[in-house]
């Protein structure tokens, strides 16, 4: 055994060292192991006073969450007499819950028999908890890529498929991956990696509104859209406005734009209804081909969203229906 001035001195050097610290007897059982000392630093980690651990077993601080497997890793390392390293959920005295990892060794005498365990728990909630986040945002990463690539997929197919030429091809691919770049910038500058659908409808939009001459109308309730559906939405009025400033109203200073969406609950969820119509324009020819707009709605919102199209060539302009299903809404 340690002589008692020696465990004095040991203990004082315990107590003011940064670190929460444990040093417990060396039975296994139950009872057993008792804590003899807990230094200021466990108190502050733990909400337990040292008076109020003395004489009890480290398992105070275990709970119905606490993982039995990491205890049984323990319980094999100590009955095997190693050094012991782990991670557990433990409670605080208030019931709140911390991870905890630890970091046991054994305290032998001259014959090698172990008389003690010294334990520095550590609470790394917050460094969990940290992991955590990179962990969410890796997968988010990824599912945004796969997410993206699909779109830009869809829109080398809708160009392919519209275009007469490489000159044209060239500039609706690129005008598309320009506003792909766009709404990622939107994205990445919200924490929650989310956009407005109002957001997307402002930046497809703004560059063609006059000053002091209000032509474009805009209309509707906040709606926040997951990276997942703001992609392939902004891809949409990107192509809608192109359009719209190629043939449509945004190409006649005398033609207005409304754009009015809502939110209703449907049979499988809730909705986000929109409509594009654009107004007193010249009469509206019926198009001899599927352009690379219709194309694209067609392959980016429908097979990808799942949504709901419908394309009318009304006598003074073009409108278009969407509803597209809000799998995680907040409105």
């Amino acid at each position: 055994m340690v002589a008692l001035p020696e465990m004095e001195v040991f203990k004082a050097a315990v107590e003011v060292a940064g670190e929460a610290i444990l040093i417990t007897s060396a039975e296994l059982d139950e009872p057993g192991p008792h804590i003899e000392h807990a230094n200021s630093a466990f108190t502050r980690m733990t909400g337990y006073e040292a008076h109020e651990v003395l004489g009890r077993s480290p398992r105070l601080l275990q709970g119905p969450r606490t993982e039995r497997t990491a205890l049984n890793r323990l319980r094999a390392s100590l009955e095997a007499g190693e050094c012991a390293q782990g991670e557990a959920l433990n409670h605080r005295k208030d019931g709140t819950t911390y991870m905890v990892e630890w970091l046991i060794t054994p305290m032998r005498d001259m014959d090698g028999c172990i008389t003690r365990w010294v334990s520095a728990p550590r609470d790394i909630t917050e460094r969990r908890a940290a992991e955590d986040r990179q962990n969410l945002l890796v997968r988010e990463l990824r599912h945004r890529v796969k997410n993206t690539l699909a779109t830009v997929q869809a829109v080398l197919d809708a160009s392919l498929r519209s275009s007469l030429g490489l000159a044209e091809f060239r500039q609706a691919f690129t005008g598309s991956i320009a506003s792909l770049a766009q709404t990622h910038a939107l994205i990445t500058d919200d924490r929650a990696q989310a956009v407005s659908f109002e957001g997307l409808l402002s930046t497809a939009l703004r560059a063609y509104d006059e000053p002091g001459r209000t032509r474009i109308f805009l209309s509707g309730p906040p709606v926040v859209l997951a990276s997942e559906l703001a992609v392939p939405v902004g891809m949409a009025l990107h192509e809608m406005a192109t359009n719209a400033i190629r043939h449509g109203a945004l190409g006649d200073p005398d033609v207005r734009l409304e754009v009015r969406w809502s939110v209703e609950d449907g049979p499988d969820g809730r909705l986000l209804h929109w409509t594009w119509n654009e107004h007193d324009g010249p009469p509206v020819a019926l198009p001899t081909r599927e352009g690379f707009g219709s194309q694209l709605l067609k392959r980016v919102l429908t097979l990808q969203v799942g949504a709901k199209v419908d394309i009318a060539f009304d006598p003074d302009g073009l409108r278009v229906a969407v509803a597209i299903p809000l799998p995680g809404p907040r409105v």
